[in-house]
């Protein structure tokens, strides 16, 4: 079984005029707002007509690759049905999510961001994987592979060919 490494550090880099505060130990803010869900139109529209699929790529990412995509998506989907109350499901990712980027829980509690505005909290956390480096919709082993061949060395020889 492969391990796959760490998430980036937890304290991100971050420019200057998204710092809020000056103290280190101070969350960060998110990368983009919360309603800035047309920065991303096509991640807006899919969440909008199958929020699953969203979720699950978000929830693959947040889990290191230990639960698959569909299996998230489905489980949303399941607890949708039984209950309507999938909100309170993702609601679980974006806390875990912020924990693990130190980022504000703003404009309000976890909770009550997935349960009025599911749509545009799934896509806010979606562009903040992207922001910081990760393609969600190739998943954990699919961005660690991309991370390996951009960061693998040149093979050596590899220069052209030369003739003496």
């Amino acid at each position: 079984m492969v391990v796959p490494p760490p998430l980036p550090p937890a304290k991100p880099n971050v420019t200057p005029n998204h710092i809020s505060s000056t103290s280190s130990n101070d969350p960060v803010p998110w990368s983009t707002g919360l309603c800035d869900c047309f920065d991303n139109c096509e991640n807006c529209c899919l969440t909008y007509c199958c929020p699953c699929v969203t979720f699950g790529r978000i929830a693959e990412i947040v889990d290191r690759g230990s639960t698959p995509c569909g299996v998230s998506g489905t489980l949303y989907v399941l607890i949708m049905l039984a209950t309507g109350c999938s909100c309170i499901y993702s609601c679980f990712y974006r806390s875990k999510m912020r924990g693990q980027f130190f980022l504000q829980e703003t404009p309000c509690t976890d909770i009550c961001i997935h349960c009025w505005c599911e749509p545009c909290a799934l896509c806010q956390e979606y562009r903040e994987l992207q922001n910081r480096g990760f393609d969600p919709s190739i998943g954990w082993y699919g961005n660690l592979e991309t991370q390996r061949r951009t960061m693998a060395p040149p093979l050596p020889g590899a220069g052209g060919m030369n003739r003496r």
